[in-house]
């Protein structure tokens, strides 16, 4: 190891471990020249000289002799060059960014946040991709909080997945999916029978979703600007046991799909497995953005970004 000494208050040498000096040994010892040392670090002769007759100091040996024209190792030079070497390659695995890692060698488990639909969405296609790529990894998808809490911040999480909009500032965020809503209905169901009209829609017994157990939301105000008013007959914390509902009654559930032209959203398999309907709502409802966020310390992080991609590409590229 390459110090040089400092004095402390006391007068007392305190050695000081200079990299600097370690990467112009390396450039020495390599080129057996300072001009061409000088060059390879992109500083001038006279610096590499100077560091040259620092190194002389702190080694105690000349390392660099002249030889005629040329200058060659002295045997302790000989001795350093490979652990020098060394030193440089590890510093610059040290101080570079975050190299990527390679999935298949992961031993871990992601714990993500999501609404059921969302994870039952996801959790096939993150199998797959794991199965294929890292299958030494593992997920724990937890349910959404019923409160905004740190769970980013605190790493009791690594990923949120939904809709975003109650992170914390310094959270980063992607979106990564538009949808739209549907109404899904029994294959047998009134409402499958004829175009479907907002007043058939209200007059329509309807199940809601809601973690807060809330009755009214986006449809009823679209509704109400028409005069129209709908009977939600029960409240259901989660979309997958809405949708059971709604395939064995005559309720109505919304349920989130693509936009009209894009492909095909893994948010309505369960739809599809339940032989639901899906029906176009003759209202102006607002869009659904699905994104993911993440605590800044992850960003850089090699496993982290995999788990992104991999999030993104079972959301957004099923197939």
């Amino acid at each position: 190891m390459l110090v040089s000494s400092v004095h402390g208050p006391a007068g007392d040498p305190d050695p000081v471990i200079d990299a600097n000096l370690a990467v112009a040994l390396d450039a020495l010892l390599a080129e057996h020249s300072v001009t061409r040392a000088a060059a390879r670090l992109h500083t001038s002769p006279a610096a590499m000289s100077r560091t040259l007759a620092r190194l002389r100091r702190v080694l105690q040996d000349p390392l660099l002799v002249r030889a005629g024209q040329a200058m060659v190792p002295t045997p302790r030079a000989l001795a350093l060059r490979e652990e020098a070497a060394a030193v440089v390659r590890g510093l610059g695995a040290l101080l570079s960014p975050g190299a990527s890692v390679d999935p298949a060698g992961l031993r871990c488990t992601f714990t993500l946040q999501a609404a059921d639909l969302v994870g039952a969405a996801l959790a096939p296609g993150l199998l797959r991709l794991a199965e294929r790529e890292a299958p030494g990894v593992s997920f724990r998808i937890m349910a959404e909080e019923l409160e905004n809490g740190p769970a980013l911040r605190d790493g009791r999480i690594d990923l949120e997945i939904g809709s975003i909009d109650h992170v914390d500032p310094e959270t980063r965020t992607e979106e990564l999916v538009g949808l739209r809503m549907m109404a899904a209905v029994r294959p047998d169901h009134p409402l499958t029978e004829g175009p479907l009209t907002p007043a058939r829609l209200a007059a329509a017994p309807h199940v809601a979703v809601s973690r807060r157990g809330r009755f009214t939301g986006p449809l009823d105000a679209a509704l109400a600007e028409r005069g129209l008013h709908r009977r939600v007959t029960v409240v259901l914390p989660g979309h997958l046991a809405a949708m059971a509902l709604a395939a064995r009654s005559d309720v109505v559930c919304l349920v989130p799909a693509a936009l009209p032209g894009a492909a095909a959203s893994p948010l309505t398999h369960d739809a599809g497995a339940l032989g639901l309907r899906l029906l176009d709502i003759p209202l102006d409802l607002p869009n659904l953005t699905i994104g993911m966020a993440w605590h800044p310390r992850h960003t850089a992080d090699g496993a982290h970004h995999w788990l992104r991609t991999t999030v993104r590409r079972a959301l957004c590229a099923p197939a």
